[in-house]
């Protein structure tokens, strides 16, 4: 059973809840692949702990971070059960199950993290939301967090696009993500965050490509000292909680959430800012060398991945671009 049929499947039996039944006590999971004092676990903490205050306890909240109830792709289906109430999860996810995401899953998409933050907070960002919302996915798209500039880092530098031909490097398992690496000449391999580790030491990988705060949090700078700065994808990652959770709530309970959902995103993004410069010094202090490049030729190397996985959001792109 392939990874779409399997997940709609599996939310088809929760589909039909009844809205607005009142649910006098219920605690709200929250599962994260990140450790604890990543900027988004810390995010969804406080928003737990607001929402608890603002309901007088009737929704409580428990963070199950690092990992623990599984990786991004386990804990999205436990999400569409209800067995799982929320979760920050990746685009590169929801993409092979909800296509208008692949949107903001282009490689170069957005000229820069300022230009992805505009685009987010505005009414594109709420539409991406209202398609996961809307979709058969059984999650309600309640926030943006901030996932970061993500780039390369490997065992053997990457100084110009020819160095990384053949390099076997992880990325999240969406085949978009793997034309992408495909396209710039590398192997895409896909694979779970807590694998990446052990994969690099063993050498099933040569690389992997993310944000700085992901390599120092994941160790991955132990096994791979150099990041090369492509900066190819910049990806927002949304706050989703299941509708069959959510149609047990009150009115009043779903506006409560949404509110901290909403001022999680912002408080996430100063989170993120700081985590990352403090990560960048630490990485550099381990000796990991940062390499800039010329990106001009990766952006080439991936107009066919655009052409392919763009066409049918043509529309939506150009009005991407456009945000000032």
């Amino acid at each position: 059973m392939n990874f779409k049929r399997k997940l709609l499947l599996a939310a088809l039996p929760f589909a039909f809840t009844f809205a607005g039944a009142a649910n006098a006590e219920m605690t709200l999971k929250i599962a994260e692949v990140h450790p604890a004092g990543y900027p988004t676990v810390v995010a969804q903490e406080h928003m737990g702990e607001k929402i608890e205050e603002a309901t007088d306890g009737e929704l409580k909240f428990r963070m199950f971070s690092g990992g623990v109830l599984g990786s991004e792709k386990e804990v999205v289906e436990q999400v569409q059960l209800g067995a799982v109430q929320m979760t920050r999860v990746s685009l590169g996810t929801l993409g092979p199950v909800i296509p208008e995401v692949n949107a903001f899953n282009m490689p170069f998409v957005f000229r820069d993290h300022e230009h992805m933050r505009k685009v987010i907070d505005g009414p594109i960002g709420q539409e991406i939301l209202d398609k996961i919302t809307n979709s058969d996915f059984n999650m309600v798209g309640l926030a943006w967090m901030d996932g970061g500039v993500r780039n390369l880092y490997t065992k053997e530098p990457v100084r110009s696009i020819e160095d990384l031909k053949g390099m076997k490097i992880r990325v999240i398992g969406n085949p978009l993500f793997i034309d992408t690496l495909n396209a710039m000449g590398a192997q895409g391999v896909a694979m779970a965050t807590g694998e990446i580790y052990s994969a690099l030491q063993t050498g099933v990988i040569d690389g992997a490509e993310n944000n700085p705060p992901t390599m120092l949090e994941h160790n991955h700078y132990r096994e791979a000292k150099n990041y090369t700065l492509t900066g190819h994808l910049i990806l927002p990652e949304p706050i989703v909680i299941s509708k069959t959770t959510w149609n047990k709530l009150t009115p009043e309970q779903q506006d409560i959430v949404m509110k901290y959902a909403k001022e999680a995103q912002m408080e996430e993004r100063q989170l993120w800012d700081k985590k990352t410069e403090e990560s960048v010094a630490k990485l550099k202090e381990a000796g990991v060398e940062f390499i800039e490049v010329d990106k001009q030729p990766f952006y080439e190397a991936t107009a066919p991945v655009r052409e392919k996985y763009g066409a049918e959001f043509a529309d939506l792109i150009k009005r991407i671009e456009a945000v000032e």
